[in-house]
């Protein structure tokens, strides 16, 4: 008898210690419940996100493995064989939505090549939150991820990435490492045109939510500390 294949679920986990209610999907909750195997970028954040939904069997009797950014498709393809083999898995990045800006884009890519379903469950995703809330171009689009560390190398692809803004009237949208964020900051302020907009969403869905979007030369004159917070930067120039 052929054995029924799993499905792959992909679960937000919330951005923060905020309400999962008020962040997650009915859907989401009940799907990561009703699983024993879960697939995810960081154990300890996997372990606190279940016990906050009250999962309902012990922990030490869930298979949880580990899928970062050093895994590699041959590492993908070992952790969904159980689902060829019917037992279907939740994917759980360390915040927010699993594959955008995370390792599990690999492992999704996968199971589409083993010809397992995916199920994607609707949450938190701090790039499209802070798109929603800074008023610039929602049609067009970039998610570009980190910029370049080294001083001159974030300047020269912080222009590169205005004039693209320009040209294509789309928003260009960044995140950076928290410790970097009044530096990243700096750097927009020095580098872009006066009447470049530029948005800061900060702290997502949490208490301390804070959303600003403002000219350059308005952020040249009311400049803030943004200190060390999740935080997602979006650029428009028209």
């Amino acid at each position: 008898m052929k054995t029924v294949r799993g499905s792959l679920h992909l679960i937000p986990v919330p951005l923060g210690e905020s309400a999962l209610r008020a962040t997650l999907s009915p859907s989401a909750v009940q799907a990561a419940l009703a699983l024993e195997y879960f697939i995810v970028e960081n154990e300890k954040s996997a372990r606190h996100f279940l016990k906050v939904i009250d999962y309902p069997r012990p922990l030490r009797e869930v298979r949880i493995e580990k899928f970062d950014k050093e895994s590699d498709r041959d590492c993908a393809s070992a952790l969904l064989q159980p689902v060829l083999d019917g037992r279907s898995a939740g994917v759980l990045s360390e915040a927010g939505a699993p594959a955008i800006a995370d390792p599990g884009a690999l492992l999704v890519s996968a199971a589409h090549g083993m010809g397992i379903r995916v199920v994607p469950h609707s949450g938190p995703t701090s790039m499209m939150l802070a798109l929603m809330a800074a008023g610039f171009n929602g049609q067009r689009f970039a998610f570009n991820g980190y910029l370049p560390v080294a001083k001159q190398d974030c300047r020269r692809a912080i222009s590169d990435h205005e004039r693209q803004s320009r040209a294509q009237d789309s928003t260009q949208i960044f995140i950076e490492t928290p410790y970097r964020n009044d530096a990243l900051m700096q750097a927009f302020a020095e580098t872009c045109d006066a009447s470049t907009r530029l948005c800061i969403a900060a702290d997502l869905t949490l208490e301390t939510e804070w959303i600003c979007s403002r000219t350059i030369a308005e952020w040249r004159t009311h400049r803030k500390s943004i200190g060390r917070r999740p935080c997602v930067f979006l650029l428009y120039a028209r």
